[in-house]
């Protein structure tokens, strides 16, 4: 993923930016561009992380916009290898324009807006991860879920945080090849303030418009 031109380091020059990863399902990309195109807010960036996709899926990959007459302006990044869960998602955030990004699975439909959400939960300084669905633990070891409130970390089908949190506590630990586990490692070291401080919170927004389809990812 390193060899992808970082812009982190830049200021950033959109509210949000949304991270799909495409591999082999080309009907579930296409159907969660679709739905960004009509719910997302204007200038919304949505980067599409095209990890070694096989021959079908990369002949239906979207073209890319950057005119600004469009909803949504769009950037697709190919990898020549299959890089796995953790590295496609850390080439996403190394694109990421937002002040505010949302990794978004393909198997999450939104049938209205959940960016502007989303954003809103990340105006409070004490919040450092929002997303649709949410674990608690007692134990770090045995987790279930959380409809609305706080939880202990954001399921990663649909989650946001700061670009300039996701710079600082980076890189993602790419040996999460795998999607298993990796929002849950993530979204500790996101809430994680040092030793002998309070975390700060991982919120769940109970009630998101959003439809769910089948997962991919196993």
């Amino acid at each position: 993923s390193d060899a992808v031109p970082s812009l982190l380091g830049e200021p950033s020059t959109s509210p949000t930016t949304v991270v799909l990863v495409a591999t082999d399902q080309p009907d579930d990309l296409d159907r969660a561009i679709a739905a960004l195109r009509l719910t997302a807010p204007a200038a919304t960036h949505v980067v599409v992380v095209a990890d070694a996709p096989d021959e079908v899926q990369a002949a239906r990959l979207p073209e890319p916009t950057h005119d600004g007459t469009a909803r949504i302006e769009l950037e697709v990044v190919r990898t020549s290898a299959r890089l796995g869960w953790a590295a496609a998602l850390k080439v996403g955030l190394r694109r990421a324009r937002g002040a505010v990004v949302i990794r978004r699975d393909t198997s999450v439909e939104p049938t209205g807006d959940v960016v502007t959400p989303l954003r809103e939960a990340l105006g409070s300084e004490d919040v450092a991860i929002a997303g649709a669905f949410g674990l608690r633990t007692t134990d770090l070891r045995r987790y279930e879920e959380v409809a609305s409130g706080d939880a202990a970390a954001i399921e990663g089908y649909l989650f946001a945080c700061r670009r300039a949190d996701a710079a600082a506590r980076g890189p993602l630990d790419e040996a999460f090849r795998f999607y298993r586990n990796l929002d849950i490692w993530w979204s500790l070291v996101l809430r994680d303030e040092g030793e002998d401080r309070p975390p700060r919170r991982a919120i769940v927004i109970g009630g998101l418009p959003v439809v769910r389809h089948e997962h991919r990812g196993w």
